[in-house]
This record gives C-alpha cells, structure tokens and sequence, in this order.
C-alpha cells in the first residue's frame, strides 16, 4: 500500500511546527544545564500544530504523542492507524540552544511503522520514509545505511555523557569513533542517512513517540533495527523496555552479540 499522501501531510505538518518551533528558539534564552525532561511552549505549541494538521486530512485515525495538549486530549489513542508524534525530541537541545533536537512524526498500522519524519529545525534538514518506497534527505537524496564492516571500524552515535561515567556501550562494542549528540530522531536519521553506522539505546523504557520515526528511516535505509537482544520492536503496547539496536546489516549480529553481556 501506498502512503504518498500521508507522507506529504505529515511533511507539511512538520514544517508548519518547524516554523513555529524557530520563532520560539531565536529569542530563546538557553539554558546550559536544562533538566533532560524539561517541556517548553514550543513543545506544546508545535505539538497543537501537528495534531491538528493531521487530524484535519485523517480524523478518524488514533494517535499518541508526548505532551499534553487539549487536541491530543479530543483524539482516538487506539486503533489499526495510529499516528505517532514528538514535538521536539531532545527538548535538553533545544534549551540549550545547540540544535540538537528534532520534530518526530511517525505512522505505524498494526502496531508496526509504515512512515516516519525526522525534521530538524535548528538544521533545516529534514529525513523522511515511507513503507517501501526508500529513505530520503530534504534535498530529494536517497539514503543508504553505511558499508562499514567491523565494530572496530564503526561511528557510534550516542547521547551525551559524563566524562566520569564512561558509557557501557562504548566499552562493551570499542567502536573507531562516538558522536554525540541530544534527540533519538537525530541519530537514529544520523544511521539512515550514513553518517553514522549504529546507534544504541539502553534505557530501561521510553515511549513509541521516542523512536517510531527514526525506525522506518533506518528499515528504509537498508538498516536493521530491532531491541538490544534482536527482539522485533513492536507499538502501541505500551513502554518499551528491550532497548534499541539500529545498525547497517553488517555490524548488526555482532553488536548484538556484544551488547548481550551487558544488558
């Protein structure tokens, strides 16, 4: 099944959030050591923008998202469709004023996802997929997952850490080199678009709306992403708790392998 249409409304949905999102962030004061689960007007804000954007073309879908918004609150939370949204991922990004964070839109249809957005608005750089028509960058790009053949070779995208808290990943997968940077959205489109080779989260549960997006740009990529011992991620069940491994294919299976003494 095609989703061509709902691709270009979830697009025109994220540049509409995107446009209020930056009217907040210019004059924005930043704040250098914002709360990691500190909220904003403008997650609130682009959040009204997005639900009412979809829900204009697709009322009788269902949808979850992070904030609590009087839109959010009329809507369907269950359903064969279910729209999937973040309003700012890495909302510590945006408070801090570094442009570490995105806009996250995603479409799942039997719990599994079929589209995604990834907008970074601070970038002006956009990634979107939908179910078997590929991945792409805002400049019409296709997006291919890395060819990178060894853990000892690979870029490792993670969040930010505490020099005094080294993180097990890196220590359990010994990768070449680690980025860093606030917003599941931005590395896991980091992975989609090559610029990473794997990404790794271990927290012991977030939500649908964390990774929903960023899943189908990897899947489309010609990636894999699964939990941390290769489990098939499933939505609308409620948190996830199995973690999350998205890589090219290569270094997949050992990753896993790794990670397995760890977590």
């Amino acid at each position: 099944m095609s989703y061509a249409t709902e691709l270009q409304v979830a697009l025109e949905a994220a540049r509409r959030a995107a446009d209020r999102i930056l009217e907040l962030y210019v004059p924005f004061e930043a704040i250098p050591d914002a709360r990691i689960d500190i909220s904003t007007q403008a997650d609130t804000d682009a959040q009204e923008i997005i639900l009412q954007t979809l829900r204009q073309h697709f009322p009788s879908d269902a949808y979850q998202a992070e904030e609590a918004t009087p839109t959010l609150a009329a809507c369907e939370r269950r359903g064969s469709r279910v729209w999937v949204i973040d309003p700012i991922d890495g909302t510590r990004g945006f408070a801090q004023k570094n442009g570490e964070f995105s806009i996250m839109i995603a479409l799942t249809v039997d719990s599994l996802p079929v589209l995604g957005v990834v907008w970074e608005p601070a970038l002006n750089r956009w990634t979107y997929a939908s179910h078997g028509q590929g991945c792409y960058t805002e400049v019409g790009r296709v997006c291919q997952v890395t060819t990178t053949a060894t853990l000892e070779q690979a870029t490792l995208v993670q969040s930010h850490t505490r020099p005094d808290r080294p993180s097990p990943v890196i220590a359990a997968l010994h990768p070449a080199q680690v980025v860093q940077t606030h917003s599941a959205g931005v590395k896991l489109a980091r992975v989609a678009r090559g610029e990473a080779d794997l990404y790794v989260n271990f927290y012991g549960n977030f939500n649908d709306w964390d990774i929903a997006a960023g899943h189908i740009l990897v899947t489309e990529a010609g990636g894999i992403v699964s939990g941390l011992k290769g489990q098939t991620i499933v939505y609308g069940q409620g948190a996830q708790k199995a973690g999350l491994l998205a890589s090219n294919p290569h270094l997949h299976a050992p990753a896993a392998e790794r990670l397995r003494d760890v977590f």
